[in-house]
């Protein structure tokens, strides 16, 4: 279908290529770095990224390239994703919350603060001169797109996020791809750390502030500590104080902190506050799964290295009513293909505090542990987004 929209315009006269790589050799960034070798690239100063399920607006161009012609510091035009299937399921809400947030707050506080911030991999325009003088794309890891923004950023580049520049996409409305997706997003950015973090120390040309932004801010607490933190806390260390009564958790750690924090996190999503409930739960759920990823990032095991390409249904499936082969939700009674046995044994784990604290416990803490129970358990068992029967 691509190719023929591409002959469709060359027959118009517009000069435009369909090309395609024989083999997956560096996963994107090998496509990446392959699309920049055709020799056309020479006579070009911008490359425009897109993913194929990215749906730009047909003014993209005319809003964008216009802060690189005239600001030549700058390496890297960033917009923002819109969601075309975020009703598609309850995961999709969820998704939606995390990653508005991520823009709104995270990509806007960057780019005006530091003029720095992680490419997002798709929806931006980057300046070519600044990819050859940063050293081209890598893939050491798994997230080419934020190596190449964190080496540019060493050099000196500038980024520019333009919230009201933005993109239709599609979200992965499965839960095996998100987890996936999760898994790549989180083991990465650790990997990624334990590549950079002396090189990013040992650089002449940012300001020492800069460097302890990327260092602390961006990898440290955003990338790493924010998972550990979420899920020790929540899911391990809440539980054990229910088994060794002397250990006494004081309510405004863990009832009034983390409430205020959680309801200023859906400041993007702001239609979707009255999910809040459902989305903590799933976030410490998730938080597992992120916990495990950025250790294997971090000490470089089995899976550090595995790209997953993210499947996503189309979303003409749900817009269009053309829902023939999917369901909402997955038949109750049947077992899925493969069961996430490690959310299952949290399930169990929590369960049985629960059950003690019910018994002799005088916090109530049954109550949200029953209630996180229910959620690694349903986890577990995959009966989350839409369901594809095989």
């Amino acid at each position: 279908m691509v190719e023929m929209e591409c002959q469709r315009w060359a027959s118009k006269g517009i000069n435009i290529r369909y090309q395609i790589r024989e083999n997956r050799v560096g996963y994107k960034a090998g496509a990446l770095k392959e699309g920049l070798k055709r020799s056309y690239v020479k006579h070009c100063e911008y490359v425009v990224i897109f993913d194929a399920d990215f749906q730009p607006e047909p003014d993209f161009l005319r809003r964008s390239i216009p802060f690189l012609v005239h600001n030549p510091n700058i390496a890297l035009v960033q917009a923002r994703w819109r969601f075309v299937n975020s009703d598609e399921c309850l995961l999709t809400r969820m998704q939606e919350m995390s990653l508005d947030y991520h823009f709104t707050v995270e990509q806007e506080v960057g780019s005006s603060t530091h003029a720095f911030f992680g490419f997002n991999g798709t929806a931006g325009i980057w300046r070519i001169a600044a990819i050859n003088e940063a050293g081209g794309w890598k893939d050491r890891t798994t997230v080419e797109d934020m190596d190449l923004a964190v080496r540019a950023s060493l050099r000196g580049w500038k980024f520019l996020y333009l919230g009201d520049l933005q993109v239709k996409s599609e979200l992965p409305s499965t839960f095996r791809a998100f987890r996936f997706q999760q898994h790549r997003w989180s083991c990465g950015p650790a990997n990624l750390f334990r590549k950079m973090v002396m090189e990013i120390i040992r650089n002449k040309k940012v300001r020492f502030w800069k460097k302890m932004y990327v260092i602390y801010s961006f990898f440290f607490v955003r990338k790493v500590i924010a998972h550990w933190v979420t899920f020790c806390f929540y899911c391990v260390v809440l539980p054990l104080t229910i088994l060794v009564p002397e250990v006494k958790v004081p309510i405004w750690g863990s009832v009034y902190i983390p409430s205020i924090i959680t309801v200023l996190n859906s400041v993007g999503t702001p239609r979707s506050i009255h999910l809040l409930f459902y989305w903590i739960l799933f976030e410490n759920v998730m938080s597992l799964h992120r916990t495990k990823a950025t250790l294997i990032g971090l000490f470089e095991a089995g899976r550090a290295n595995e790209w997953v390409v993210t499947a996503k249904l189309g979303s003409g499936q749900s817009a269009k009513g053309n829902t023939k082969g999917l369901k909402r939700f997955p038949r109750i009674f049947k077992l899925p293909d493969r069961l996430n046995t490690l959310e299952l044994g949290f399930a169990a784990f929590l369960f049985v505090c629960g059950c003690y604290d019910y018994v002799h416990g005088k916090n109530n803490y049954f109550i949200y542990l029953f209630l996180q129970t229910m959620s690694f358990f349903i986890s577990g068992l995959g009966w989350i987004g839409t369901y594809v029967p095989s």
